[in-house]
């Protein structure tokens, strides 16, 4: 397997961090058990692609000694709130020990850039394995079996695991897509250059020429550093057009404000999404696709039956609601 290079002692778990289940755990306490450490956050959609593995891997090798620590470090700030992170948790059947990083405290003790993260600590303490990102399970898998036997060398472990998803299975094709959207103008692309006003409502009006990769308003917004939201009162009809390339768009959002649930209209190339090409959370009619938001999580609004260029546009009556980001994925199965 892949090791670190030279030892690095696995920083202590803060002391002053909320543990949501199975803490606190002292790095120092477990000494003599390998230990998975998972960087994650509910509104990724590559943590959401990791999280069966991690689970599994969980479900099978705890009994062995292995111990798996889930760290939701959040991207945005309403994912800092305690009981949308544990919804998610109990959402996505986790059941090994979660704490929440708000402060990245965590984060910053082990010098981390990316969700998902996953470090491999022996069960002296020492780093001996780590991967950013999807991908390499069977790796993971192996480093993991590979700690086990060294620290119980005549351990019996179960068999390696399958693919969970069909996309993870040899043969399946991902491809180089638009990249990762944000809505507010710290991290946003924004094509309305001409008449952009940050953090305050005003009327946008699409200007008609659009760029891959670039957020396009039209009618009352208010555009933050963070996020792009409908204002209180707005009139009209809001909206939200978004050139790209991809199989699939995932939408990163919470209900509104003000309370209740939001509803957006989705039309792909000037038309509704045909029931064949609308996400799991899109409910397509013959002339109307349709989005509810009734949760802080990310949506799955598109899932077309192939990679390709598209233009999509969201639009809404429903005030306070605020969009964070757009993500875009491009795995074909054969």
């Amino acid at each position: 397997m892949q090791e670190e290079q030279g030892p690095i002692h696995a920083p202590e778990f803060p002391a002053e961090v909320q543990w949501l289940q199975g803490g606190p755990l002292r790095m120092a306490d477990l000494r003599g058990r390998p230990v998975l450490i998972d960087f994650w956050d509910y509104t990724c959609v590559n943590c959401l692609h990791t999280l069966p593995y991690v689970r599994e891997w969980h479900r099978r090798y705890a009994p062995h000694g292995l111990v798996v620590v889930g760290v939701h470090t959040p991207e945005f700030s309403f994912a800092r709130e305690t009981s949308n992170v544990l919804r998610a948790v109990r959402q996505h059947l986790i059941e090994y020990p979660v704490l929440l990083d708000n402060d990245y405290a965590m984060w910053q003790a082990w010098a981390n850039r990316y969700w998902p993260a996953k470090y491999l600590v022996d069960g002296n303490g020492y780093l001996r394995y780590y991967h950013f990102g999807e991908g390499a399970y069977d790796e993971t898998e192996e480093a993991i079996r590979f700690l086990l036997k060294e620290q119980t060398p005549d351990l019996l472990l179960p068999g390696k695991m399958e693919p969970l998803r069909a996309e993870d299975a040899p043969g399946a094709a991902c491809y180089r897509v638009t990249p990762e959207l944000y809505l507010g103008y710290a991290r946003g692309l924004v094509g309305n250059v001409s008449d952009l006003s940050p953090d305050k409502p005003a009327a946008y009006r699409d200007p008609g020429k659009h760029m891959d990769g670039c957020a396009y308003l039209d009618g009352e917004w208010l555009l933050s550093a963070e996020y792009l939201a409908r204002p209180a009162n707005a009139g009209g009809t809001s909206t939200l057009v978004v050139p790209y390339m991809a199989k699939d768009v995932n939408l990163v959002v919470p209900p509104p404000s003000y309370g209740g649930a939001a509803t957006f209209s989705i039309m792909q190339d000037g038309a509704p999404l045909a029931a064949g090409d609308a996400g799991e959370d899109v409910q397509a009619g013959d002339a109307t696709s349709t989005l509810t938001v009734d949760a802080p999580r990310m949506y799955r609004i598109v899932s077309n039956q192939d990679i390709g260029r598209h233009e999509l546009a969201l639009s809404t009556t429903s005030d306070g609601v605020a969009l964070y980001a757009l993500t875009f994925t491009s795995c074909v199965i054969p």
